[in-house]
């Protein structure tokens, strides 16, 4: 089963999709018709194979074509896909399978605008951990779907020494020390919130150093202090009208939390073609 299915489940009872009162009242249970779902805007596409699944999870029979996949760019009029199938079961499962498919399109699409905001600068788009709880594994995929990069899945993928586990150990020096000595084989990175934190974490050369709330020009100094073996992150107050800035003091990345707690959702809507047989 995939990974998402209980998600698809829980938002189907939710809905009560099968207990949809409107459509019980003004459509007959053998009812048939065909139905598209439809671009209403430019942008990216992530989340097809969850609106699949819901569609077929909900009604096995309704049959699906697909014209356009997670990855791929539409524009407004664009036919996502074509449906078919028992009416009711269609409107039943229509709007799980658009809050899926717009949610995860909006983040792609998001993502894409910060991509091409910094593009020709070398530098990468990366996500935070800032993601709606039980959907993280669908917001990355979006995020690589519109063009960027995963930062940590959880907090087991690597270690990230923020202000509060300095505050906690004592100093860089002693906290970079104390997670080598538990996973020698793991990825250190470490918050700068100043240029003298950026200078003795440099000391202890971990493989990444993140500069936090700094802005363009103390990055771009912060950028001459750290020697390119430390991979140069920048996050915090990066915008779509700042992010090039960044991108052009060298960093190597960018964490954008906004792309995926606060992407605006792809304007998307299905509507029934033709009378119902």
């Amino acid at each position: 089963m995939n990974r998402w299915m209980h998600l698809i489940e829980l938002a189907l009872a939710e809905d009560a999709a099968l207990h949809d009162l409107t459509a019980q009242a003004t459509i007959d249970e053998r009812a048939t018709g065909h139905a598209c779902i439809v671009a209403k805007a430019d942008g990216i596409l992530s989340g097809t194979e969850l609106a699949y699944d819901t569609f077929h999870l909900l009604d096995a029979s309704i049959e699906q074509l697909w014209l356009c996949h997670d990855g791929e760019s539409v524009k407004p009029g664009d036919t996502v896909v074509e449906l078919a199938g028992p009416l009711r079961s269609l409107l039943a499962a229509e709007r799980t399978a658009l809050n899926f498919l717009q949610h995860l399109s909006g983040i792609a699409s998001e993502t894409q605008r910060f991509v091409e905001a910094v593009a020709g600068t070398g530098c990468i788009i990366v996500d935070t951990r800032k993601t709606t709880p039980g959907w993280r594994w669908l917001e990355k995929k979006a995020v690589r779907d519109g063009g960027g990069s995963n930062h940590r899945m959880n907090l087991s993928d690597g270690m990230l020494i923020k202000e509060n586990h300095i505050q906690a150990c004592g100093s860089i020096t002693r906290a970079v020390a104390c997670c080598r000595q538990l996973r020698s084989d793991c990825w250190i990175e470490v918050e700068c919130e100043t240029l003298d934190q950026v200078d003795e974490a440099v000391t202890c050369a971990p493989d990444l150093i993140l500069l936090d709330n700094m802005s363009p020009e103390l990055v771009a100094q912060a950028r001459a202090r750290v020697p390119d073996s430390i991979t140069l992150e920048a996050s915090g107050n990066i915008t779509l009208a700042n992010a090039k800035a960044y991108a052009q003091t060298g960093v190597d990345r960018l964490a954008i939390g906004s792309i995926t707690h606060s992407a605006p959702v792809l304007d998307l809507s299905m509507r029934v073609v033709g009378n119902p047989s």
